[in-house]
């Protein structure tokens, strides 16, 4: 029972107020009384009531001054509810930064009394039971819900419990997650699905009044008890409301719902056992991929694997990958998610082969001097694990992962592919003066030379041996105007094995010899 502490001036209000209400069956208990707000203070201290019912005008310490002194001086006030005369309505406003709880006229009225204490009850059973417990929880369902799955409710409590959840009459229990197949990232989508999720639960029970036991779980999951004596009294067996409701919630939420449902339970105390089963029934979202509704019973006892997907497919994904065929790295992708199902790997094992998937890629982009913080869904990967979704939802972010890794790898080749050229063309401006040629060099630097040669062209316009021919012209240049050096001399410092060919490709590219380059510049005929 609740306690109630009756605080008025004038005694026949206080006994009128005791005989016009029938506490008992509304759950309280009429504790002691105080005719002045001192005298309140020390019943609070020496009764601890959960609720205070007080006038405003009285002697030596007023009902506003009692509100106030409770609430700076006690480390857990009661809560209050005002009664008083029409004119010290403007005091009653006062008390409301105080935690008043609703505010009656002169003369009560026995129903909006009682309508008050009705609103009252669950809170002030969740207030008292958190702070029996010592947990600093918050008052409503959810609290209750939290306190049920983590079994720490004992059978004493259990009304108090029930009553909270507008469950006094169940003697049945079912434990339901649902499963969103999209997790909503600010708190106002939040906000407004847990809305959205609540009404459609109403409108398939029937327009329940009151709180809904719901609580949000892990991002995209939701706890949900069902009252399922109600369902087995009304003629409706439990698993056409779960697809009813999944109907339904899928529809509010805009999106495809899962319902996972644990065992029924017989007894409150035992709702942490159907939770448990329904986290089993979870197990099961890759395995049962596609069934709206995963009952504990439906999939009790059935394997799941804890092994691996098939090895060549990693290798495959990877090979399809490196070489920018995007749909057929999609195709491997698609046959990896087949496995997910068929083998009846455990979000454990599904959630091994992705983090492993994701791993050799990102090693990949390493390997090509790449930064993996390049790629924007690469977060979204790396928490998946965190978020819940079907194979569907699953897919569609690989996928995207898929897609930017294999654009990103395509642009980290071109760019690994031009900065190897830009090291040849150094090596070749470095050593111009030796015996190399198109075939040495790509030895050199591990390629193929018709590969290479068409690669040079590509990127500087000009082919090898010409672009060879300019570098060592060019410097044969330098030295007839900076030397005497003979011309075997010059041929052989800038590279030319044999002085006559020098001769003939300097007159070729500069359309004078190098005898005659030379004499123009000592001003020679």
């Amino acid at each position: 029972m609740l306690k109630v502490l009756l605080v008025d001036d004038e005694m026949f209000v206080r006994m009128g107020l005791r005989s016009l209400i029938d506490w008992e069956s509304l759950g309280y208990e009429v504790c002691g009384e105080a005719e002045n707000g001192e005298e309140a203070y020390a019943e609070i201290e020496r009764l601890d009531p959960d609720l205070v019912i007080t006038d405003i005008r009285m002697p030596v310490l007023d009902g506003l001054g009692l509100i106030r002194r409770a609430a700076e001086e006690l480390l857990s006030p009661p809560s209050f509810v005002i009664i008083s005369g029409y004119h010290d309505f403007h005091y009653a406003q006062k008390a409301l930064r105080y935690g008043v709880q609703d505010y009656l006229l002169k003369p009560v009225d026995d129903e909006e009394m009682e309508d008050t204490l009705k609103k009252l009850a669950a809170k002030l059973s969740m207030r008292r039971l958190s702070r029996k417990k010592g947990e600093a929880l918050s008052s409503g369902a959810s609290s209750a819900l939290e306190m049920l799955i983590r079994g720490s409710v004992r059978q004493e409590d259990a009304p108090q419990v029930a009553s909270v959840l507008g469950m006094e009459k169940a003697s049945r229990f079912t434990y339901a997650i649902i499963g969103m197949q999209k997790t909503p990232e600010s708190a106002e989508e939040k906000e407004s699905l847990a809305g959205r999720l609540a009404s459609s639960v109403r409108s398939v029970l029937g327009g329940t009044a009151g709180e809904l036991p719901i609580v949000e779980q892990p991002p995209g999951l939701y706890g949900l008890l069902i009252d399922a004596s109600r369902l087995e009294a009304s003629g409706r067996t439990l698993e056409d409301f779960l697809y009813l409701l999944q109907r339904e919630l899928t529809r509010s939420a805009g999106l495809p719902v899962v319902l996972y449902a644990g065992r029924t339970v017989d007894r409150i105390t035992e709702v942490e056992a159907s939770y448990r089963t329904a986290c089993e029934a979870l197990l099961y979202q890759y395995a049962e991929d596609g069934r709206p509704v995963i009952a504990y019973e439906s999939v009790q006892g059935t394997p799941l694997s804890y092994f691996d997907i098939e090895p060549r497919l990693y290798a495959q994904l990877l090979e399809h990958l490196e070489e920018n065929r995007l749909e057929a790295c999609l195709r491997t992708l698609d046959e990896m998610l087949g496995q997910f199902k068929t083998k009846r790997l455990a979000p454990s094992a599904v959630a091994g082969s992705v983090t492993r998937c994701v791993i050799d890629i990102v090693n990949v982009i390493w390997g090509m001097d790449g930064e993996e913080n390049s790629l924007r869904t690469l977060p979204g990967m790396m928490e998946w694990q965190d978020r819940q979704g079907g194979l569907g939802v699953l897919r569609e972010r690989f996928a995207a992962f898929l897609t930017e890794a294999s654009d990103y790898i395509s642009r980290l080749r071109k760019e690994q592919t031009k900065g190897g050229i830009e090291k040849i063309r150094k090596f070749i401006e470095a050593h111009y003066m030796e015996n190399i040629s198109l075939k040495t060099i790509a030895a050199k630097f591990f390629m193929n030379p018709v590969y290479l040669g068409q690669l040079f062209r590509k990127t500087y316009g000009v082919y090898f041996n010409d672009f060879l021919l300019g570098i060592r012209v060019g410097e044969a240049k330098k030295l007839l105007r900076q030397t005497d050096l003979r011309m075997y001399e010059v041929a052989d410092k800038v590279g030319f094995q044999n002085a006559d060919y020098f001769v003939t490709q300097f007159e070729k590219l500069e359309g004078v010899t190098p005898t005659e380059y030379r004499n123009k510049l000592i001003g020679k005929a």
